[in-house]
């Protein structure tokens, strides 16, 4: 008896847990200018994330991206051309975004975001290279251009990397 009791309680307290999924309106605000946005992400987002979800919402397939802020967590990636590999490395301190700039395009049907990123150390050194992720610790402003038609990649194995498809 008891156990069906526990059982029950437990059941009922699991259909009030919210979901784990998270409202991409919730990662971000927006302002539509034109054919260009202008994005605020929430304190504590991760940015790739959010412009991702931002993108796909607004069903953008190609365009621009650039902004600034202030991140507590950085992963920058670095490509290796002899060995067609990226190396990452994460970096764990408050910085300054300098410029965050980058494009939009599709690969295999879905959104891909090509970022780059300059921040600056509290020493006011400054780390640059691919963005794989970072968490807003502060503000983030980003504008978004929509070029309103789909540009698409695709992996070009001679290089190693995903470049652009333009004859199609």
């Amino acid at each position: 008896m008891k156990l069906k009791l526990i059982f029950i309680l437990l059941l009922c307290g699991w259909m009030f847990i919210p979901a784990s999924a998270q409202n991409p309106q919730d990662m971000y605000t927006y302002k539509q200018i034109g054919n260009k946005y202008v994005v605020s992400i929430q304190n504590r987002e991760e940015i790739v994330k959010a412009l991702n979800a931002f993108c796909e919402e607004r069903g953008i397939q190609s365009g621009t991206i650039y902004g600034i802020g202030a991140i507590d967590e950085l992963i920058l990636r670095f490509f290796n051309p002899q060995t067609k590999q990226y190396v990452d490395k994460t970096f764990q301190e408050q910085m300054e975004i300098a410029n965050l700039t980058g494009n939009i395009s599709q690969m295999d049907g879905k959104t891909y975001l090509h970022l780059h990123i300059t921040v600056g150390r509290s020493d006011y050194s400054a780390l640059a290279g691919h963005l794989l992720a970072a968490t807003l610790n502060g503000a983030g402003e980003f504008v978004v251009e929509d070029f309103g038609t789909p540009v698409t990649r695709v992996y070009v194995p001679e290089i190693g990397l995903n470049c652009y498809k333009l004859d199609e």
